[in-house]
């Protein structure tokens, strides 16, 4: 196929059931974007919204490699509207690449525009710099700093803890930056805080919730590294607990408070749940047990793949399994040298694990795997996961949800085409607009 446009006219029209919106996010996802030197932000003395790097790099290089779009950050997200396509309103996470076939560049007229093989296919919203944004906590600390805001100002994301106790080749996952991530920073000068003060973290949040007015920000994620010893004296369930308890006690019902943490024993968990987390993240990563071994080898090592799914399915009994959201990382299943070849044998695997979580009620999400350089599975597969693939995942997952009776889980604002604002994969993009309490 001769080119990009070609590829995705040709998914978009076997796979009809998939909004067309979707098939151009998850390219977007997978393989990046370009930014004209006229779309990067002015980082936060600007108008625009800048990238936080809330917790991996989710680039196609590193910082160094990134040209001018290391010194202005491009924004957090954007968005794509009309074109030849008609697209609906779909907020995208940007992941920079500079030689990617997609390129965000103002037009003769001003207006940022996505352009594909050269031409114009939608037109291009970037985030308004927040009005919290602007103000900084007493120590100095900027608000994007302590608590940056994603999915167009939807969810407050909190890593805590910004690097991983799973260290080194040997235990590792094996497609994660988030060491390197914070490596990289330290070294750009950027500030980049290693264990978060709760004290700030509370402030930060207190910021936010006098300058939201709107009230856009509607759920928190505590999340950051794994911990397998203690971090400040705390075990992981402590640890992150502790900064949960701080914030439902100063600020009761203010949003949604969800934790993204190893699949830790019942007792663990139930600790979450009486710090106030509502919402449960025990990541799965991968479903097929081979895979799982090699991509993941400290959590086989210290958790094992079996242990592991049995503590999700133990953490519904706290929770309840609505609330139990695992992460898997779409693509990592084709990844060489290890993966699997075909399209049919991924989505197969996948599906299977789709389909035991989903019978027990607990409803997986997932993010589009973005394959950073200095990750092995990174360095060895940098187009990451076929197009057709991540198409036909969007098509399993909703099935899967349908065979199963099951609704989109909450916590991650509204779906549907059009409606959808969580930015790291197309699943919310691609399932039916439903009106829900909880969101």
């Amino acid at each position: 196929m001769g080119s990009r446009t070609a590829l995705v006219e040709d998914l978009m029209e076997r796979f009809p059931h998939v909004p067309r919106e979707a098939v151009f996010k998850e390219d977007l996802l997978r393989g990046g974007v370009a930014f004209d030197p006229s779309a990067l932000s002015d980082n936060e003395g600007g108008e625009v919204k800048p990238k936080s790097y809330f917790i991996f790099s989710f680039d196609h290089g590193t910082l160094p490699e990134l040209g001018e779009a290391a010194l202005r950050r491009p924004p957090e997200e954007i968005i794509l509207t009309g074109g030849p396509y008609d697209l609906r309103r779909t907020v995208v996470s940007v992941r920079v690449n500079p030689s990617s076939p997609y390129r965000v560049a103002a037009g003769e007229d001003g207006v940022l525009g996505l352009y594909l093989d050269g031409r114009r296919i939608s037109d291009v919203g970037v985030p308004p710099m927040p009005e919290y944004y602007r103000h900084t906590l007493a120590n100095g600390k900027s608000v994007m700093e302590v608590a940056p805001t994603i999915q167009w100002g939807y969810l407050i994301y909190l890593t805590v803890f910004r690097v991983c106790q799973y260290f080194g080749a040997k235990e590792e996952c094996q497609y994660c930056d988030i060491n390197h991530n914070w490596r990289q920073h330290k070294a750009a000068g950027r500030p980049y805080t290693g264990v978060k003060d709760v004290e700030e973290v509370l402030e930060a949040l207190e910021i936010i919730d006098r300058y939201d007015t709107a009230k856009a920000s509607t759920a928190y994620t505590l999340t950051g590294g794994a911990i397998t010893k203690t971090v400040a004296g705390r075990d992981e369930a402590d640890f992150y607990g502790h900064y949960a308890k701080a914030i439902e006690e100063r600020f009761p019902g203010r949003w949604i408070g969800k934790v993204v943490a190893q699949a830790l024993p019942k007792d663990d968990v139930r600790r979450f749940k009486d710090y106030g987390v509502q919402i449960y993240h025990p990541n799965f990563e991968v479903w097929d047990r081979r895979l799982f071994e090699l991509y993941c080898p400290g959590k086989e090592r210290y958790v094992g793949r079996d242990e592991w799914h049995k503590r999700i399915l133990d953490s519904a009994d706290v929770f309840g399994a609505r609330n139990v959201i695992p992460n898997f990382v779409a693509g990592v299943e084709m990844a060489e040298p290890f993966g699997f070849t075909t399209v049919d044998e991924a989505i197969a695997s996948t599906t299977e694990g789709l389909r035991f979580f989903m019978s027990h009620g607990i409803t997986p999400r997932f993010t589009t795997w973005c394959p950073e350089p200095t990750t092995p599975l990174g360095k060895a597969n940098p187009q990451g996961a076929p197009l057709e693939y991540h198409i036909r995942l969007l098509e399993a997952y909703r099935a899967t949800m349908d065979d199963f009776g099951l609704s989109s889980p909450p916590g991650y604002g509204p779906p549907g085409p059009g409606r959808a604002v969580f930015s790291v994969s197309s699943f919310m993009d691609s399932l039916p607009a439903e009106e829900s309490a909880t969101v």
